[in-house]
């Protein structure tokens, strides 16, 4: 029998799923070796723009980019900021890399694994948006202590978010639509939600684009939903 373990993914400190796929295409491959160690965050020290880029730029952080197609979109319509990448999956940084490479973008730097890992190492109020983008929803109650929205996290990301910056969460998962409420009501001293009317998180804001996850969800009849949150 195991015994329920309480916490969050900022405490369990562990990533669970898969981390690899099918094999790597001959160019893909290349890419992972050749082209991450350029672009991946230091191992140690500060995450800043300055030690990223050399320079002082608004920073931007998302969380389990998958293909990084909204990660390649951001980075290219905003090239004089800084874009950091976090995702454990190789196949998805693969594939991220490829946008990066095609799209010429010089303002991204990656890190294959925990998310949160490296969010500790940024100084706080250095960010200026947060993404989280159709994060695993762990539907079953008892793994509720693996989502990324929970109270941990969520304290975190305020930490780091500059004043009137911003997190954005998108799901098109009704447990974790009513999770994500939930949890983010007990965090309104520091995260407010933006939403005045229901259009305001049933369609996306500017700068949104519909990934192939997106779109695939649509496709199948379930309704993503858009929420930001503005730091106080």
């Amino acid at each position: 029998m195991t015994a329920f373990k309480s916490g969050d993914p900022l405490t369990l400190n562990r990533l669970y799923g898969r981390s690899s796929g099918h094999k790597l295409r001959k160019g893909q491959q290349e890419l992972v070796d050749r082209l991450l160690p350029q672009l991946s965050v230091p191992s140690e020290g500060d995450i800043t723009s300055r030690a990223l880029f050399g320079d002082d730029r608004p920073l931007h952080f998302e969380i389990g980019f998958g293909s990084g197609e909204h990660l390649a979109y951001r980075a290219d319509l905003l090239p004089d900021h800084g874009f950091i990448g976090a995702e454990p999956f190789l196949n998805g940084v693969a594939t991220a890399l490829g946008h990066i490479r095609d799209q010429a973008l010089r303002n991204v730097r990656l890190h294959m694994g925990d998310a949160l890992e490296v969010l500790r190492r940024i100084p706080d109020r250095s960010l200026t948006m947060i993404y989280l983008l159709h994060p695993d929803p762990w539907p079953k109650a008892r793994h509720a202590k693996r989502r990324m929205v929970n109270d941990g996290p969520m304290q975190l990301f305020a930490d780091k978010l500059k004043s009137n910056g911003e997190l954005r969460i998108a799901t098109d998962h009704p447990v974790y639509l009513e999770w994500t409420l939930t949890v983010m009501q007990r965090h309104t001293d520091t995260l407010e939600w933006t939403a005045e009317t229901p259009r305001d998180f049933l369609e996306p804001s500017g700068g949104w684009i519909e990934t192939r996850y997106g779109a695939k969800s649509r496709r199948e009849g379930r309704r993503p939903y858009y929420l930001r949150y503005r730091r106080r």
